[in-house]
């Protein structure tokens, strides 16, 4: 893959840019990483990709997962086919049936014409379902059905379409806890699970920050038409620091944002950070070590469980956690209502009713800390 780098004289040229090993270059163009738990991915991904076998990607918000789904259609036999992806929570359950298998004119109000389904326009190549763990029971029903006698009907219909589309799915969760709690299928969990490439998160593979954040400065320097900034060791160090809890996603938002800012000038720490937050978030980061999302959310529970009265626990943990989160992404999100739901993947109603209840609950706080007005003298 070819990129533009920055010459010492500040002009341009070309410049190779690092490829996961092994071949494949162009099936897996756009994919940076030589670390042991890439290498393993790579592996995983070009010995499943030649077989028609489903898939299940796992891991956090920001590894990567539809560019290894793509990867995936591009290095199989269906690479002519369609790819088709599906963001599964970004719907409601009845217009995500609609848009997976199609409905007929009629079938419910405001379906005013005949409409093909994901599934069938993936026919013969390659559907992805991102965020699986968020579909509802009923579709999990008929999305097992496909799965193992390859039909369905569209909504409204009682013809039965075959389909040769294979599957790929994608989650941040564990669909073990989700089978555990009642909300995921183990039957649909067996059939998707037949390879599963779970993709490691940022924090994980520190080696692979500097070739990122080189491919990142590069890409996005010839897509501003700026100067690439020099990546210097004292960045590097910052930046293979920092816990990257948005992962590679967030790497190349920064990356982003230095290129911008610096103007063609040097890369210094200050361009990393967004505005108004200094360095209080790396140093932060910093601060938490090698401290993992799942062992923060035990100790927070733990914590709660021994000094919290009965009867308060889920208001106090759950409800406390889900504001916090809903405002560190409000800010981040310059406030922007629309961007910040899509982050948090909910519907953009719900963000601005929870946040208009928190700015309700916090007038009436302050209203109740108030002092009573002074008594009237003679009353």
């Amino acid at each position: 893959m070819l990129a533009l780098r920055a010459g010492k004289e500040g002009g341009l040229r070309r410049m190779k840019m690092p490829e996961p090993p092994d071949g494949d270059a162009d099936s897996l163009s756009g994919i940076v990483g030589d670390s042991p738990a890439m290498r393993e991915v790579y592996r995983l991904l070009r010995l499943v990709a030649p077989t028609p076998a489903s898939v299940l990607l796992v891991g956090e918000t920001g590894t990567g997962k539809e560019m290894m789904a793509r990867a995936i259609h591009r290095l199989s036999p269906r690479t002519d086919g369609p790819y088709v992806r599906v963001n599964c929570c970004a719907l409601a359950e009845s217009l995500l049936e609609s848009e997976l298998f199609g409905h007929i004119k009629g079938a419910f109000t405001g379906a005013i014409d005949n409409k093909t389904g994901r599934f069938e326009a993936a026919h013969g190549g390659t559907i992805f379902l991102d965020e699986i763990s968020s579909m509802s029971p009923k579709l999990q029903v008929k999305l097992l059905r496909v799965l193992q006698e390859k039909e369905f009907e569209r909504v409204g219909e009682s013809r039965t379409i075959r389909v040769n589309t294979r599957v790929i799915a994608a989650t941040n969760q564990y669909l073990e806890d989700e089978i555990a709690a009642g909300r995921f299928r183990d039957d649909l969990y067996y059939r998707l699970n037949v390879v599963a490439i779970e993709l490691p998160p940022l924090r994980e593979r520190r080696e692979d920050i500097p070739a990122l954040a080189r491919f990142f400065l590069e890409h996005h320097s010839e897509e501003h038409r700026r100067d690439a900034p020099e990546l210097t060791p004292a960045v590097i160090r910052i930046l293979q620091d920092h816990d990257w809890p948005g992962n590679v996603r967030e790497l190349e938002n920064y990356m982003e944002r230095a290129v911008v800012l610096a103007h063609g000038g040097p890369l210094t720490p200050d361009l990393l950070t967004p505005p108004g937050q200094g360095m209080r978030r790396w140093r932060a980061a910093r601060a938490r070590g090698g401290t993992d999302l799942q062992s923060l959310i035990q100790q927070l529970v733990r914590t709660g469980d021994q000094t919290l009265p009965d009867g308060t626990l889920h208001e106090r943990i759950v409800g406390t956690v889900e504001r916090e989160l809903i405002e560190q992404v409000m800010i981040s999100c310059g406030r922007v209502q629309v961007t910040a739901a899509k982050r948090l993947g909910i519907n953009r109603n719900t963000l601005h009713k929870k946040v208009s209840d928190y700015e309700r609950m916090s007038e009436q706080s302050v209203v109740s800390m108030q002092p009573p007005p002074p008594m009237e003298n003679g009353d």
